[in-house]
């Protein structure tokens, strides 16, 4: 049998072995998690999707059946968050507005980033008479009066949901273009983006395949943002009555109407209303954990 001899003149190796490097998601995901505030943000708008999922569900009222016997009654355990003046569960109401709301405001927010994304960057690569008209077309919408024009715009619509979302997305997307259309102006000058010309991509691929991705981040972020904007926005046109109509109902009309009666049935008013802050702050808290967590000069998300 041998034994292995160890030289006393040689120091073992203290040498750690390498790091496993992260994957660009893992570390946005630590970067997140360390935010609490931002995670207590996902944490809300999860019970929110869940009550706006299973709120109509759980109830044993639809959103438009009428208790007679109980009008303007306050909470109880036959109506968890009372009745209105016409009968209607003021819980199934809730739950289906904010449903409403939700639908409304993740499609204008998906149609605004993508249109705004498309537009923007495209003004920004092909320059000349796209980029005049374009910035034209913007700056134009930018000086209207937006809430008025959408106010005048969406009177037509007959209260129909995906119809105000389509006009919203119309006025909305101009802020976001002008953002973008600056950011992509230096990204269009960078390596890739020369090497990909020279080497004969078509201009609309480079668009896509180039300087699109390269501002995932900033069109994470405003998804986010426009999501909190289309609500307040929804809001604000179903409360002054150019929005959502009777027989749908969304959180802004619920609020419209339950501000006529706040001193008598303040149920009426306070549930779609904090229902409404729950939401607006829980993604408010989630735009700044994604903005900490993409910023790589954010000191806000800690070390990885």
């Amino acid at each position: 049998m041998t034994t292995e001899m160890i030289d006393p003149l040689v120091e073992p190796s203290t040498e750690a072995a390498p790091r496993k490097s992260l994957s660009k998601w893992t570390l946005y995901t630590r970067r997140y998690m360390r935010n609490r505030p931002a995670v207590g943000g996902i944490v809300v708008l999860l019970a929110l999707i869940l009550f706006a999922t299973l709120g109509p569900v759980m109830s044993p009222y639809a959103v438009n059946d009428m208790d007679f016997l109980a009008l303007s009654t306050p909470p109880s355990a036959a109506h968890w968050f009372g009745t209105n003046g016409a009968g209607n569960d003021t819980y199934t109401q809730t739950a289906v507005g904010l449903q409403r709301s939700l639908m409304i405001a993740i499609t204008v927010s998906v149609g605004t980033t993508i249109l705004s994304a498309l537009v923007g960057t495209a003004a920004a690569y092909f320059r000349g008479w796209f980029e005049r008209i374009a910035l034209l077309v913007i700056h134009f919408m930018m000086v209207v009066p937006t809430f008025l024009m959408l106010s005048v715009i969406s009177n037509d619509s007959g209260g129909v949901w995906w119809v105000i979302a389509l006009v919203m997305i119309f006025v909305s997307w101009f802020f976001p273009a002008r953002i973008i259309w600056t950011m992509a102006l230096s990204l269009r000058e960078r390596e890739y983006v020369q090497a990909a010309r020279y080497m004969g991509v078509r201009g609309t691929r480079i668009v896509l395949r180039h300087l699109v991705p390269n501002i995932g981040s900033l069109l994470v972020i405003n998804f986010t943002l426009g999501i909190v904007a289309a609500v307040t926005t929804e809001t604000g046109l179903s409360f002054i009555g150019f929005g959502v109509k009777i027989p749908d109902v969304s959180l802004g009309s619920l609020i419209g109407e339950g501000s006529t009666s706040i001193t008598s049935s303040p149920w009426l008013f306070y549930f779609p209303a904090l229902t409404l802050t729950l939401l607006t702050v829980s993604m408010a808290l989630i735009a700044d954990g994604l903005r900490d967590a993409l910023d790589p000069t954010s000191a806000a998300g800690g070390r990885a």
